[in-house]
């Protein structure tokens, strides 16, 4: 889990309200951390707020005072993870990089690998795309990252939920990759 804020203050935030916005971000990032090592663990389903609270080091109010619920955590928790992918693809040297790197964390994301296993229904919804905004930001992620157009961005995004269900090897994430990005981009 990325250890970046979910919120960016302004540049001309001063006293008081930075310091608790900063304390905020950071509690926040450690209740994702917490999150993804539970759901890695037991599942989206099995997790409760207790025990992330536990793993985070942060107490049960502290997440409340984060989240309305466990729905509500798991939800920013997406959009925290579609931020830190989009960074690291971003980051990349190139559009190929880019493809490989977002392959790799896919396959190999642990919670993704545990919630196949116990949360089908889940790992279903989280995999269909819809209309829904976090699926808005993704494909919008992809077409600024890849310059592609829908039916390109299409193509890879499928490529990427596919790694979901079915994860590929690291060789085979840079293989696919390289065509992908000769094919398409």
């Amino acid at each position: 889990m990325s250890s970046q804020p979910a919120f960016n203050l302004p540049d001309n935030s001063h006293g008081t309200y930075a310091k608790q916005h900063a304390t905020s971000n950071r509690s926040r990032a450690a209740i994702f951390r917490g999150a993804k090592e539970i759901i890695s663990e037991v599942g989206s389903y099995e997790s409760n707020m207790a025990e992330i609270a536990l793993r985070a080091q942060v107490s049960r109010a502290t997440i409340y005072n984060q989240f309305a619920d466990k729905a509500e955590m798991m939800a920013f928790l997406l959009d925290s993870e579609i931020t830190r992918l989009t960074d690291l693809a971003i980051a990349a040297d190139s559009r190929e990089e880019s493809l490989y790197r977002l392959s790799v964390e896919i396959s190999q994301d642990l919670a993704l690998r545990q919630m196949v296993e116990t949360d089908p229904t889940d790992i279903a919804k989280l995999m269909t795309i819809t209309t829904h905004p976090l699926w808005v930001k993704v494909h919008q992620s992809l077409a600024s990252i890849f310059g592609a157009d829908s039916a390109g961005c299409g193509l890879i995004l499928r490529w990427l939920i596919a790694q979901i269900a079915s994860p590929i090897t690291e060789e085979e994430s840079r293989t696919q990759a390289k065509r992908l990005v000769r094919t398409l981009i």
